[in-house]
């Protein structure tokens, strides 16, 4: 087996994943991927010397998880990634309850490894040329040691504190951006009700104290253009504003905005959009309320 020491490894090449390993090998850092998927493996492109195969991930230095979460990582703690090297550091890449986190940070420190959970934005366009924002929590001596290979993913990266702290920062990250998608849409249908078209609205709030990356880019590259494409199912969303609005209970911090989107995007799941690109939530978007306010009032 290659030498893989001081380098990294990737588990998932996804959406994210693919262009986070992409960066990595032209950087000469990625030793190592692996995916469930075999697809996924022959169409990411990576160099001949990259080592394909969870043996080979596991005896890197640094080894990053880009899969749906931390169930996943959980069952390949359980499948023998454990095993290898007692110096390592996991970067957990994924969105998570930072409770989930912590238990698997305890496991790594077991096996004598570090964790650290690295929540990002950016989407994959932002994976592909490597401008990622990263939100980090965890040990700060395996974070410095992460940095090289996290400074060729992310343009900012921010050390928030502890275990669960970078996901913590992530789900209240995404809990405001999914409710400023959902405001933006009541404003603009409402627009549109009163005879004034989208793109215009749109074009207005971008010029006023309204705009938001949801209006200067969702809008006019997803809905406005009629592509539907924000390449993020509304599952993902429903997912995020599960584990906020219980994440937030645990914290005993008052809410409503996290309550109100939660049960909003719970009904869009029921109505059969759970596979569908979140973007198209706007269409729905009356209707959503409709049959929340019938709920409310004990019609639904």
């Amino acid at each position: 087996m290659p030498n893989n020491r001081h380098r990294c490894g990737v588990v998932g090449l996804g959406n994210m994943g693919r262009g986070i390993a992409r960066n990595l090998d032209r950087a000469g850092l990625l030793a190592a991927a692996w995916d469930i998927n075999a697809d996924a493996l022959t169409s990411c492109g990576l160099s001949e010397n990259v080592a394909y195969g969870l043996e080979a991930v596991a005896s890197c230095e640094i080894i990053l998880f880009v899969v749906p979460g931390s169930p996943q990582i959980a069952e390949l703690f359980g499948a023998g990634l454990l095993s290898g090297p007692s110096d390592r550091v996991f970067v957990d890449l994924t969105t998570s309850h930072p409770k989930a986190t912590r238990a698997l940070a305890s496991r790594a420190a077991q096996a004598g490894a570090a964790y650290l959970d690295a929540g990002m934005t950016g989407g994959a366009a932002g994976a592909a040329a490597g401008t990622l924002t990263l939100m980090v929590g965890g040990d700060e001596i395996a974070f410095q040691r992460a940095r090289p290979i996290l400074d060729q993913i992310a343009a900012r990266i921010f050390h928030l504190g502890g275990s669960g702290t970078g996901h913590t920062m992530k789900l209240v990250h995404n809990m405001i951006c999914h409710t400023i998608f959902l405001a933006t849409a009541e404003g603009c249908r409402a627009a549109e009700r009163a005879g004034i078209p989208l793109a215009r609205a749109v074009e207005v709030l971008n010029a006023g104290n309204a705009r938001s990356f949801v209006s200067e880019r969702r809008f006019p590259d997803h809905i406005v253009s009629g592509i539907f494409d924000g390449r993020s199912h509304v599952g993902n969303l429903q997912k995020d504003l599960m584990m906020a609005a219980e994440l937030f209970s645990e914290l005993g911090q008052p809410s409503a905005y996290v309550t109100l989107t939660s049960q909003l995007l719970a009904i869009a799941g029921q109505l059969g959009m759970t596979s569908e690109d979140f973007t198209r939530l706007y269409e729905h978007y009356d209707r959503l309320v409709e049959m929340h306010s019938r709920r409310c009032s004990g019609n639904g």
